[in-house]
């Protein structure tokens, strides 16, 4: 990587005692790992692993009229919501691609909490401050949090001991406020991994208390701490889209198996007659999954071949640990996106491979 990492997380201490391999990614210096990346795969697959996310961006919006403007930025349809639940979503250009893909939480009337991806909050809260135009309170919050992922299997488990028993309830997507080590935290049922899990915001002060907690309660659970490698590895075998790699502004929800969260009956949304028209005429490409039948590593930028023509591009790929081969996310034209083989060029040598709509990984009885 050539960017340069100008900020460190608040917990930054804590990783450089556990050994953790840094790496620059949207300004911060990040875990890539702790030790063995397969290590913190399996703990996630089986067990509990702990990620800091706290490099993502958190956009508040307040005002009698939050919601209302809010839900003009995003094409999912945020007056479904009710106090305490969580959305999906995408923010769209007017030509319908995506500027990033976020989680929307409810927390009041008047109050909704965006998380963005970390390398797009500053174009996002521009984005946000200028289409709101004054309508509403629209406040970068990023630098007040600190984020922790926790997932795999012993997630509620853990989260009983340092929350409370009743954190079990709260439902998949969706949230409230809790006490952790004194500090009022968020606490989210969501996640990036294919597993259940939990994510918690809370206030950068109480950066430390809340972790060690956290740790602390994790030892006999075989809590592992887990980096980016990990985190990728885990979100491709769920099949969950990385922005910047398998979409981005030149991309639109439809070409990227995103239209379930495009709400075209509600009212006008930023880039609903662009997505609307594509809809009509249908996407000239889909993304799509691939399961290498060969040895080797799929990687993005690798060509999908259908017979003797390129029909596509990888976007994301690398070695799938649970299923024992490679994987990757790609692009394909619409016309040949029903085929069940495909190739892909590994080095100059074509090499076979499934193509699937589905999740490569998917948690027993989960709802993720």
């Amino acid at each position: 990587m050539t960017e340069t990492a100008t900020q460190q997380l608040a917990l930054h201490q804590r990783h450089q005692a556990l050994d953790a391999r840094f790496v620059p990614f949207a300004g911060y210096q990040m875990p890539l790992r702790y030790g063995s990346i397969l290590d913190e795969h399996r703990a996630v697959r089986t067990g509990v692993g702990l990620f800091d996310v706290s490099h993502m961006g958190e956009v508040e919006f307040t005002g009698a009229k939050a919601g209302e403007v809010l839900n003009e930025l995003i094409t999912n349809d945020l007056s479904k919501l009710v106090d305490g639940q969580a959305l999906y979503t995408v923010m769209c250009n007017p030509e319908g691609g995506i500027i990033d893909d976020l989680i929307v939480y409810r927390l009041g009337d008047d109050h909704f909490l965006a998380c963005v991806n970390a390398a797009n909050r500053p174009k996002d809260a521009a984005h946000m401050q200028q289409s709101v135009a004054g309508r509403c309170q629209v406040v970068d919050r990023s630098d007040q949090y600190v984020q922790l992922a926790i997932q795999g299997p012993s997630a509620v488990a853990l989260m009983e001991r340092i929350a409370g028993p009743s954190v079990s309830s709260i439902g998949y997507y969706h949230c409230r406020f809790g006490q952790i080590a004194g500090a009022r935290v968020l606490i989210s049922r969501t996640g990036y991994t294919g597993e259940d899990g939990f994510e918690l915001y809370y206030p950068v002060e109480a950066a430390e208390p809340v972790y060690d907690l956290v740790w602390e309660n994790g030892r006999d659970l075989d809590l592992r701490m887990c980096g980016l490698a990990a985190r990728d590895m885990l979100r491709l075998e769920a099949r969950m889209l990385l922005y910047g790699n398998d979409m981005d502004d030149r991309t639109t929800p439809l070409e990227a198996g995103l239209g379930w969260v495009v709400k075209f009956d509600k009212p006008a949304f930023i880039g609903r007659e662009a997505l609307l028209a594509q809809k009509e005429s249908g996407p000239l490409r889909r993304l799509r999954g691939f399961i290498l039948e060969t040895p080797g590593v799929l990687r993005p930028h690798y060509p999908v071949y259908l017979g003797d023509r390129q029909i596509g591009e990888t976007t994301s790929g690398g070695p799938s640990p649970t299923l024992g081969k490679s994987i990757a996310l790609g692009y394909v034209e619409s016309a040949c996106a029903k085929e069940k083989r495909v190739e892909i060029e590994i080095r100059s040598s074509r090499h076979l491979c499934t193509m699937t709509t589905q999740p490569f990984y998917k948690r027993s009885g989960g709802d993720s």
